[in-house]
Order: C-alpha cells, then sequence, then structure tokens
C-alpha cells in the first residue's frame, strides 16, 4: 500500500507533518501502509513556508501508483494550482487512488485537477470565501469534510483531525484511537483571546462557545 505526501515549495508546514506523524504511526505500529512517501516534481530539497526544508523520496516521474494521496496547503497552492506538472501528476495519480485527502488550500489543487468540482468541501477560514468563488464547490463550514473519496479538512492544525478521521474510517476505532493515545493527540478545546467569535470564522468555531 502506498500513501503519498505531496510535497512543492512554500507548503504550509503543519499541514504536512502533522498527518505524517499520523499516518506513519499507523503504518509503524498498526498495520498501516507499507510506503509512506514524500513526492516532488523535483528532486532537491524543498524549502516550507516557515522554513523548514524537506527532502524528496521520489520525484513525480518515479513515483508509483498511490492507494492514497495527501494534498498539503500554505501560501505555495497560489503559485502550483498553476503548476501544469504537478496538476498533472495529481490528475494522475487519482485514476489509482481509492481516496485522495487535502488540507487547507489543498482544496485549491485538488480542485483545479478536476476532482472537486460537483462535490462539498472545505478550506482554510480566510480561504472560505475564495472557494465558493470557484462556483462548483459546495463550501461547507465544517473542519472535515468528506464526499466520496475526497476528503478535505480546513486549516493547518485540521490536517491531524482529518488523518485521524480518515485512519478510523480506513481501519477501524480501535486502531485511530491506539494512534491518538500514542501521540497523545488531546486538544483542550481552550479559545486563546475569544478570536473563535471573529466574523470570519467558520460556524463549527463559533458553535465552540
Amino acid at each position: 500500500m502506498n500513501f503519498g505526501f505531496l510535497i512543492f515549495p512554500d507548503l504550509e508546514e503543519l499541514d504536512l507533518v502533522g498527518p505524517w506523524e499520523i499516518i506513519r504511526y499507523w503504518s509503524r505500529f498498526a498495520q498501516g501502509p507499507e510506503n509512506c512517501l514524500m513526492i516532488s516534481e523535483k528532486s532537491e530539497p524543498v524549502v516550507c513556508n516557515k522554513g523548514m526544508s524537506i527532502n524528496p523520496q521520489v520525484i513525480f516521474s518515479e513515483c508509483p501508483p498511490l492507494d492514497y494521496l495527501l494534498v498539503p496547503g500554505g501560501q505555495g497552492t497560489r503559485q502550483e494550482v498553476d503548476n501544469e506538472v504537478l496538476i498533472r501528476f495529481v490528475a494522475g495519480q487519482a485514476q489509482y487512488c481509492r481516496a485522495l485527502l487535502s488540507v487547507c488550500t489543498g482544496a485549491f489543487i485538488l480542485h483545479r485537477a478536476g476532482l472537486l468540482s460537483g462535490l462539498r468541501a472545505t478550506t482554510h477560514w480566510a480561504s472560505l470565501d475564495r472557494l465558493r468563488d470557484l462556483g462548483d464547490v459546495t463550501v461547507v463550514e465544517e473542519r472535515i469534510v468528506r464526499d466520496g473519496r475526497i476528503w478535505t479538512s480546513a486549516g493547518v492544525s485540521a490536517g491531524i483531525d482529518l488523518a485521524l478521521a480518515f485512519v478510523a474510517d480506513v481501519a477501524g476505532e480501535e486502531t485511530a484511537g491506539r494512534i491518538q493515545f500514542g501521540t497523545e493527540y488531546y486538544p483542550s478545546h481552550r479559545s486563546y483571546g475569544g478570536l473563535q467569535k471573529h466574523e470570519k470564522a467558520p460556524q463549527y468555531m463559533k458553535e465552540q462557545d
């Protein structure tokens, strides 16, 4: 089983590293995917939005068929939606994938690859209107949205919740629970500064009061 993680310049680190931790934990301790691959267009290190440098494990032209593909977001997506090589790679791998997942503005890459039209989806709160403006996506203000084999999530830290929900669906609640326990991922639900009441905050944040 091959689980791919798309990487590109200026991606948001936690969009990638959060899900990677969950999926690798699944792989290592609960019989998850045999191969977890960091995949890039080119072989040189990829520098993320906050300066983290990541070494690709495989390039597009040498990537095997993937069972699952996760697309992170970040500022880099604004350029990568116009990267024909990257979009062709995502669309091509989608032919094999059992599921495709996006975190944050990775949703815009899925859309450009022709994978979101007519579906329900979400993204980072600051880009919800931009997703609506595409005109053919039903935007849902939830932390995680699944429509068939397409999974999308809100921004940054939401990728961890996305990965856990995905594992629960594929491998069962007990497996997801073991991963959650092992990674000690139990958010405190404490909101700092009252910003969950901001006019731009998605509905699920406002409902936490």
